[in-house]
């Protein structure tokens, strides 16, 4: 399966690829990550459509603690991302022993941080759903919910931290194809344990379902996750031919390489602090509205990622491309893959936000029941389509600048717009015009976002930053 990335003959100070060579190179990198990410957000519809055939209350239950899932998930990408630009740094410039210690290194950074969040979140479990305004009803499914989402989040780490390694040592195809198996095992292991207790058949199989309702969802996740992680960590440290383990270096931490990952994980370790900060306090503004905006909320969410996956992926591979391109000294090769892979970013999303608009009202009737909440979030999630172009720029743009080590000033600018913009619109429409209001002032910041982050990437300072 492991498939690394070979462009070394690209790479040398005289070399010029063609424009078609460079963006067969993000196609091939981009396709396996995009089809990973839709997968995912597949996997988060169909989690979401089982969830939602147990009414509003069972769906508003984990709508009331995604914000704080998305801020767990985002300290974790912090971490991986200071080990896996320094990983596609050595790969471009071929220090691959430098390389393989890195990856030591950024595993047992992984366990240690993944534990700490973990605790961390178990001991917060059981009061959060109140402390997010969440109705008396809804409260105690969302703390199980939580509870067992927290006590995956190890298995969570090891997952992203091995594939984010492999994706930069120029092998996306490896954890893309796991990540499709995370969503497959997810959706499995769901089947089994949401639903009321029944026979679940499968093929020649017929199995007794659990009847666990929200908390089967987290069990299902976190059952997919221990799975997937354990075989990622299985391609990367035997599999892998630049990074798998090989005797003679050493299993320790080196100053100069925990500084580094410092340098790049805190800016975004802190952006996605105050930015999912800003989420619960989004949350706090949507929980008064009710039951059924909340639902909505959560489901739209959802239903745009369609969307917005597609841009992950090329973001990933860009931040591959910039990362080994700089490693290797071509700074002209980093600025092409950076524009290049925007530009088809932006490509994709302006397309799927057409599909968005014209099919959301047929997206809601897959996820819930309830017309309320349907006619609601179709009408929501309208608002959102006409954000995707320029949220494709600022997706693919930080996916780039990341691999240039550039991480501060976009920490920066995605603050002052979520602070700035969202925050105060959603806080001043909200009470007025309801969850259109949340929306709107969504809407409206992602294109702020998004403008700021083409001016960043065009001028071109962060290339001054990464010759430095």
């Amino acid at each position: 399966m492991t498939k690394e990335l070979d462009w070394s003959r690209w790479l040398g100070p005289e070399a010029a690829p063609t424009l078609a060579e460079q963006m067969a190179l993000v196609l091939r990198l981009s396709v396996p990550a995009i089809l990973a990410e839709v997968s995912s957000t597949a996997m988060n519809y169909i989690d979401s459509a089982m969830v939602g055939s147990l009414g509003a209350n069972a769906t508003a239950a984990i709508g009331l603690v995604a914000s704080t899932t998305w801020l767990f998930g985002g300290l974790c990408i912090a971490m991986v991302t200071g080990f896996s630009v320094q990983i596609a740094h050595l790969i471009g410039g071929g220090r691959r022993a430098e390389a393989q210690s890195v990856v030591r290194q950024g595993l047992m950074a992984a366990l240690l941080w993944g534990a700490l969040l973990s605790l961390a979140g178990v001991f917060i479990s059981g009061g959060l759903p109140r402390w997010l305004g969440g109705a008396a009803d809804v409260c105690p499914d969302s703390s199980r919910y939580f509870f067992i989402y927290a006590c995956a989040l190890p298995f969570v780490l090891l997952r992203q931290t091995a594939g984010g390694m492999l994706q930069c040592s120029g092998d996306m195809r490896t954890p893309s194809a796991l990540n499709i198996l995370l969503c497959t095992l997810d959706v499995v292991f769901n089947t089994l344990l949401i639903f009321p207790a029944r026979t679940v058949t499968l093929g020649p199989w017929a199995l007794p379902g659990a009847g666990l309702g929200v908390a089967g969802a987290a069990l299902g996740t976190a059952a997919a996750e221990v799975v997937t992680a354990l075989l990622m960590l299985f391609f990367l440290c035997f599999r892998s031919p630049a990074l798998r383990l090989e005797r003679g270096v050493p299993w320790r931490f080196e100053r100069s390489c925990l500084r580094t990952a410092a340098r790049l994980s805190l800016p975004l370790a802190l952006e996605r602090v105050i930015l999912s900060g800003a989420q619960i306090v989004s949350t706090r503004i949507v929980a008064p509205l009710g039951t059924v905006a909340v639902a909505a909320n959560s489901l739209a969410v959802t239903a745009e990622g369609f969307c917005y996956m597609p841009g992950y992926g090329i973001g990933s591979a860009a931040t591959t491309l910039v990362g080994q391109s700089i490693g290797a000294q071509r700074l002209d090769l980093a600025k092409r893959f950076a524009r290049l892979s925007t530009a088809l970013g932006v490509a994709v999303m302006s397309c799927m936000g057409v599909v968005m608009f014209l099919a959301a009202p047929w997206m809601f009737t897959l996820l819930t029941p309830d017309p309320a909440i349907r006619e609601l979030g179709a009408y929501v999630l309208r608002i959102e389509a006409f954000a995707e172009p320029l949220f494709a720029a600022s997706i693919v743009a930080a996916g780039a600048l990341r691999g240039a080590g550039d991480t501060l000033v976009p920490c920066v600018m995605n603050l002052v717009s979520m602070w700035g913009v969202r925050l105060t619109m959603a806080a001043f429409l909200a009470p007025r015009i309801g969850l259109a209001g949340v929306w709107l002032a969504m809407c409206v910041e992602l294109c702020v976002t998004g403008v700021i982050f083409l001016i960043r990437l065009l001028r071109g300072r962060w290339l001054t930053h990464a010759a430095r």
